[in-house]
């Protein structure tokens, strides 16, 4: 691919940054994400990103909202919110699990940028308009945000030390050892937490109705 020069951007736009950046951060870690290796990338001198990041921080920020913005579930007055929450909190587990590289951000970096904002924005509203009030809709999001991102770090990093951990000692811990060796794995485990989630939020709405 020609590079061009410095300051050109011939249709370069954020999105595509932001989905090479991904893309490289998915290959070789976020150690190898730099402004230099990203124009290098996209066929742009490195200059040429700042037309649409500010900087490697922004950058960063940009990649924690492209990844939440790859769920497509979307909040409306007219879906039933627990069938919402439901399909969110599944597809962006589906989607954390599908870029490991990129947790470290989305577990360290708060992501203040105008396009979260709005699904924040869209998400409240639709909740309000289910019987939440505003300050308990936002509870309702950042706790599945939580569960989803606490159990994909855990999820992910036990699936990379699963060979190296030791047996339950069963003679000693049988309950434990019996419990563990049953097929309720990580999934089951997270529809578990979940729907014990799903299930507060509706009662703390039905105490908000009383």
């Amino acid at each position: 691919m020609a590079r061009r020069q410095r300051g050109q951007r011939a249709g370069l736009t954020r999105e595509a940054i932001l989905d090479a950046a991904l893309e490289l951060a998915d290959r070789e870690g976020l150690k190898a994400l730099s402004m230099r290796r990203l124009g290098a990338a996209l066929g742009v001198e490195a200059m040429a990103l700042y037309h649409h990041v500010d900087g490697k921080e922004a950058l960063f920020d940009g990649l924690v909202e492209h990844v939440f913005a790859q769920t497509s579930a979307r909040p409306s007055s007219r879906r039933d919110w627990r069938e919402w929450a439901r399909a969110y909190a599944e597809e962006l587990r589906s989607t954390l699990s599908a870029h490991p590289n990129v947790l470290p951000l989305v577990v360290s970096r708060p992501a203040q940028t105008p396009r979260n904002h709005e699904a924040m924005e869209r998400a409240i509203t639709a909740l309000e308009e289910s019987g939440f009030e505003a300050k308990v809709a936002l509870d309702v999001v950042y706790a599945l945000n939580g569960l989803v991102v606490g159990h994909t770090v855990i999820a992910v990093d036990s699936g990379a030390h699963a060979a190296a951990l030791e047996p339950i000692d069963a003679a000693a811990y049988p309950r434990f050892a019996a419990a563990s060796g049953s097929d309720h794995g990580a999934a089951a485990r997270f529809e578990f937490a979940l729907q014990a989630m799903l299930d507060g939020f509706a009662a703390a709405l039905e105490r908000h109705a009383e």
